[in-house]
Parts: structure tokens; sequence; C-alpha cells
């Protein structure tokens, strides 16, 4: 009897750890599902989208990977900027560094990066030098509430900066720099490096739309051991005050350009945990409650227990910014499951491309996850000014994260490609993936956008453009005196007038060319010194 009882022993662990041996070899797909609530402030156009991160631990509490992370840090390095973490804030602020975004992440991956540092070391600046200000396609400029372009629905990429992109400093971040750029003859050469530096090029996704149900798919690495695991999901939104946490308690900082923006530091990031099963067959939690919350200063790495200073009873804010799913009552669901896919995403088809001076729309029939079957995880999208792309050069080619509603395989794909120059060439390349980062062959689609519209009237105005930023000291000065004294005379405001309908064509093109940057400045450096001397 003992015989036979060891024999099937045997047995039932032969099977099992065919079973796990089968398990390791295969795909296993992660879908978190969860629902971000739209913000309560009473102002809508703060109601910033949400900043999100998601990272798997053992019971233990040792990290494992991150599984998600929202593009503004993950791509546009939000946590690793030139400038102080507490300057006011605005939509698509330049400067920063927001560390105060995934504290209690940013304290438990054990990875960090080079501090970026503005290149003049000058920490307190919002206005950097032309000389190191190279054109910005992402941030816009710093705004005050009163401005009409402060909403950033409203404001074409025009209203893009020239900003200083800082450079390598001697000490460290939790949070990786930006991928975004191409160094520009201003920038620092330390530009370069930023993209190689930022490992976060696979996971990074826009921020889900308030409101609607989301979910991001993770697809397990074949090595990774079946068994119990963690999923902590940090959730951050800017302006988010309350009592506690209000404009008042945490004001802006006394630096220049002071009156630019708004104190954004409310309440600070909140947690999600969910303890889940990776195992051979499809495993599901969830959880209706949030865990806690991270340092309002971004200092350590400590989840502070639910308390009081937190707002509990107001969708959108505190540990409401995720709101229960309708007829389910969780916030964030995890299934997990094994996903014996082998078969990769079909090749783009029947390409076409129709063009302007500043984008371009391109449509495709849409590959499917297996083939035309199906709908695809998603895209990664390079490109190349003037240069073709080839299967060689696409992984270090500048991605892009153009926005659209994914379709399902066979169906007509368009997507739109916004902030090009007018008169280029871009190669573009596309390539579709599955849950299992299955790849389709490479899509190659060459751009040339078309010429500028005669009489086209641009946002960046010649100062601006020659200066390279609206907060230059010389384009305040101008401003200022603008304000204060053109506009309080006849003459003066048909000057002001004639300036503003003839002065937008023409800084479209100054902006693009150093030299007529420089030639600009050296036009208006007799202006300026007037204006120097004029007392007001």
């Amino acid at each position: 009897m003992r015989r036979m009882y060891l024999i099937a022993l045997l047995a039932i662990t032969l099977v099992t750890r065919a079973h796990d041996a089968a398990a390791e070899g295969q795909c296993r797909v992660l879908d978190v599902d969860y629902l971000p609530a739209a913000g309560a402030n009473p102002d809508p156009t703060l109601n910033m989208p949400l900043s999100i991160v998601a990272w798997l631990e053992t019971p233990a509490g040792e990290f494992v990977e991150t599984v998600f992370i929202t593009e503004q840090v993950g791509t546009y390095g939000l946590g690793n900027r030139p400038g102080r973490y507490d300057f006011n804030s605005g939509p698509a602020w330049p400067y920063g560094r927001r560390i105060t975004t995934f504290p209690v992440w940013a304290h438990r991956h054990g990875l960090e990066w080079p501090l970026i540092i503005f290149q003049d070391n000058y920490d307190d600046g919002l206005s950097h030098a032309t000389q190191i200000s190279s054109h910005e396609r992402h941030y816009f400029r710093p705004m005050q509430r009163s401005e009409s372009m402060w909403d950033a629905e409203t404001r074409s990429s025009s209203f893009g900066p020239f900003t200083d992109k800082g450079t390598l400093g001697p000490m460290k971040s939790q949070y990786p720099p930006r991928q975004d750029i191409m160094r520009a003859a201003e920038d620092s050469a330390s530009v370069t490096m930023y993209d190689m530096l930022n490992p976060f090029d696979g996971i990074s996704q826009a921020s889900p739309e308030d409101g609607l149900p989301a979910r991001f798919s993770w697809a397990a690495p074949m090595d990774l051991p079946t068994g119990d695991y963690v999923l902590w999901m940090e959730v951050s939104r800017e302006f988010d005050h309350n009592s506690t946490y209000s404009a008042a308690a945490r004001p802006a900082p006394n630096v220049p350009y002071g009156e630019y923006g708004l104190p954004y530091r409310g309440q600070p990031s909140v947690l999600y945990k969910v303890p889940f099963t990776i195992g051979i067959t499809s495993t599901s939690a969830s959880t209706d409650a949030y865990a806690g919350y991270g340092d309002p200063d971004g200092q350590d790495g400590t989840v502070r227990a639910p308390d009081s200073t937190i707002t509990t009873d107001t969708p959108g804010s505190g540990a409401q910014r995720l709101a229960l799913v309708p007829g389910e009552g969780y916030r964030v669901k995890v299934t997990a499951a094994p996903d014996p896919d082998s078969r990769g995403p079909a090749e783009a088809a029947d390409v076409a491309v129709a063009t302007t001076a500043n984008s371009a729309v391109v449509t495709f029939v849409a590959p499917g996850d297996d083939d035309r079957m199906g709908t695809v995880k998603g895209y990664q999208i390079r490109y190349l000014v003037g240069e073709p792309i080839t299967e060689e050069n696409f992984a270090s080619a500048v991605e892009i994260r153009p926005q659209f509603q994914m379709v399902p395989g066979g169906a007509l794909q368009t997507m739109t490609f916004d902030k090009l120059l007018p008169e280029s060439t871009y190669w573009v390349g596309i390539q579709a993936y599955d849950n299992c980062l299955n790849t389709s062959p490479l899509t190659i689609i060459e751009i040339n956008t078309a010429g500028r519209p005669v009489g086209e009237v641009d946002a960046c105005f010649v100062a601006t453009a020659a200066y390279g930023s609206l907060l230059a000291n010389d384009v305040e000065m101008l401003r200022r005196f603008r304000d204060l004294a053109m506009k309080h005379s006849v003459l003066g405001e048909l000057a002001v007038e004639t300036y503003y309908t003839f002065s937008p064509g023409l800084s479209g093109l100054v902006g693009e060319s150093e030299l007529l940057r420089w030639t600009a400045r050296e036009v208006l450096a007799p202006v300026v010194e007037r204006v120097r001397r004029w007392t007001y």
C-alpha cells in the first residue's frame, strides 16, 4: 500500500512539474481593468488627466517589474526635468521635476538616473537664454490663468516655446528623463543620452480617458515563476486640492515669473493593492478600496495608511480617482491567464496618406492579433526626418504616440500625425504587436508635407521666435512696454494692431531658422535698448 502511495505521489509531482514547466514556457498575460474618474475641480481647465503607474511585487515586498506607466512620466520625463519641483503648473507645463507624482514606485523600483538640471544651473529659472533653448514639441510655454490659451484643448502646437532641455547633472533621480527629443544645436550633448537611459519604451501609454473603462495588458516574461504576487497601482492628479492639501497650505515659490501658472500640489498620490496568483489556469482578483497614500513631498516610499486627510466622498478626488466599476463593484481588477498565442499580427495593408503643411492622416487596413483575426494590442511607431527607415535603424528612430482608436483586424485604421514642418519628408515605420509581444512585419511610409499656406497666422510672434521663449527677459520687457505704454495711445494702439497683422506669418519662419532668429534679434536690439531706458 505504501509503495502504491509513493508511486501515486511521484506521478502527481511529475504531472504538476510538467504543468509548471509548460506554464513557464508559454506566454502569460496580465489584464488590469479599472475606471478613471473625471476630475472634481470646480475649474474644468484644472481637471488634469490621471498619472498612473503599476508594478508587481512578491508578497514579501520584493519588487518584480513595472508593468504600466502613463507617458507624461514614462515618455516625457515629468519626474526628471529641469527646475524645482514646486514650480507652479498648468496645462502641458514645461519646467519643474514632479517628484511627488509616484513617490512609492520611485523609491521601490531600485533604479537611478542622472538628475536633469538647467544648463546654466539656475534651478529657480522659468526663462533661459536663447543660446541654450531649442524648440519644444511637447510642452507649452508657461501661461497665466487669465490667458485664453490656458486650456490645452484649444491651443495648437505653434504655442510650443523654446526651452532648455537641460543636461545630465552629478546628482541622482528616481525618475527617468524624457525620451521624445532629438538634439538641436542649442541643446547639451547629454540630450542624446536621454532616450537610451529611459527603459519604459514598451509600457509607456497615454493617460486613459476619464469616465471610460480602461484596461492595460502585460505579457509576463517566460521565466517568471508561477505563484502569488501583488499588483500595486499608484495614481496621481495635479490640482486635486482639499482642506488639508490646499493651494494656501502649499503655495507657489517666490521665483521670477512666479505669477505664471497656479499651485498644483494638492492631495498626494493614492495607491490600490491587489494580491493575485499567476498559475496554469486563469485567475482573477480585485479591490474596491484604496490602500493608502504616498509622501506629499515625494521624499520617501512609505505607504501612509488611509486617514482623514484624503478625500473619500468626492468622485474623481483623492481615494476616488479610480471609480467603482458599475455592476462589478471593484476599482482595480487583475486577471492572469496563460495564452498559447504563437502567431503574430499581419502587416498593415493598403496604406494611404493625405497631408497638409503641418499634419498627415495615414489610413490602412488593420492587422489582427492573429494575422487578420482579432485586434492587436498596440502599435510601435517611429520616424526619421529626411532619412529612410529600415529594419536596421527602426529601433533607434524617434518614437511617436499619436492618439487614435484601435480597430479590429480587417477594418480601416486611421492615424493622424500633427506638429509636422511644411515641405519636409518624414519616414514613418509602423509595427503592430499582440498580447504576447509577437510583432508584425514593419510597414514603412514616406510622408511629404505640403507648403505653408499663403497668409498663415502663427501664434508665436517674431520677438518670441527670435529670443526663444515668451519668458526671455527681453521679450517680457517688450510685452510689458506694449501693455503699459503703447496700448494707451492712438498711435501706439495702431502700431500694436499693425504688428499683430503682419508679424505672425513671419514668426513661424523665424522660429525654424537659427540664422533668422539671430537676424531678428539684431533688428530688435535697438528697440530693446530704447525700452530698457524708458521708465514706466
